[in-house]
């Protein structure tokens, strides 16, 4: 039985996430699917997003998907819950689909490094702010997550809508402009930790580490979810083992549109050959 393991993004910007996934488990069989025809999510109404993001993880299914990874946060903000609470049960009782939210919120309590942050690695982070799309932070998944993790923990949400479509049209500097704006209020509340909430924001995790300084906790995707994915393979070997080992990869897109293969190419680090299909 084939069995790969399905990365969905709304668009290109889950092509980090899958690096690093890569990198981490090489051995696996995967297939990354941009909704690039639909991008961005971030403006799309619960419903859309649920059957953009519903349509999408079967379409990695029809294509022997054992597991399906929700690296887009609006999706697993809007759309997740009812897929494993009403989609899987229904029609794929045997598949999985996970999201980011949690293991987001999970990392941001993790102990820094010495040196590294507030607190020589050892003080609570009770300070944290959210940047995201429109979508994300209007359903406030992060605050409702965090409530269960922490209940003293105060979160600020900020939607920062004008950067996925600036990275996916290959303009870093303007985005890095665009951050700057953005992050001001944050900081000047004092924040302990920053979730970077979008899975096109790691490309710029260098900038926002300049930007913020080393007494905040920059918490990116990438750096995280690799290892909370073979985490989870370990603690599910009726998963684990039904998946492939052949060092596949396929990319699968909605739509090709120009300048696309540049902004792959940054995102990815290098040249990639995508496939259009559609859903």
């Amino acid at each position: 039985m084939n069995g790969k393991i399905g990365i969905f993004d709304s668009g290109l910007g889950g092509l980090v996430i899958a690096r690093a996934i890569f990198k981490k488990l090489p051995a696996y069989d995967y297939i990354y699917l941009g909704d690039t025809k639909r991008l961005p999510y971030g403006n799309r109404s619960a419903d859309e997003v649920y059957k953009f993001t519903r349509d999408a993880v079967m379409h990695l299914f029809e294509r022997d998907c054992r597991l399906v990874i929700l690296a887009c946060n609006t999706s697993s903000a809007l759309a997740l819950r009812k897929i494993q609470q009403e989609f899987l049960p229904k029609y794929y009782p045997d598949r999985r689909v996970l999201g980011v939210v949690i293991p987001t919120l999970e990392s941001v309590f993790l102990p820094l490094p010495l040196g590294e942050g507030r607190g020589e690695g050892n003080k609570k982070l009770t300070k944290i702010g959210v940047i995201g799309t429109q979508a994300t932070i209007g359903s406030h998944i992060y605050t409702k997550e965090l409530m269960k993790i922490d209940k003293k923990a105060k979160i600020t949400e900020l939607a920062t809508p004008k950067l996925v479509p600036l990275i996916e049209q290959n303009s870093l500097q303007k985005a890095e402009n665009a951050v700057k704006l953005y992050l001001k209020p944050l900081q000047k509340q004092g924040i302990e930790a920053l979730i970077l909430g979008c899975t096109h924001y790691p490309i710029l995790q260098t900038q926002i580490k300049k930007i913020v300084g080393k007494k905040i906790k920059v918490v990116s995707q990438t750096d995280f979810l690799p290892g909370k994915l073979k985490d989870y393979l370990k603690r599910h070997p009726e998963i684990n083992l039904k998946l492939t080992k052949h060092h596949q990869r396929q990319f699968l897109v909605t739509a090709h549109k120009k300048g696309f293969d540049d902004v792959a190419k940054r995102l990815f680090g290098r040249k990639l050959k995508f496939r259009v299909v559609s859903l």
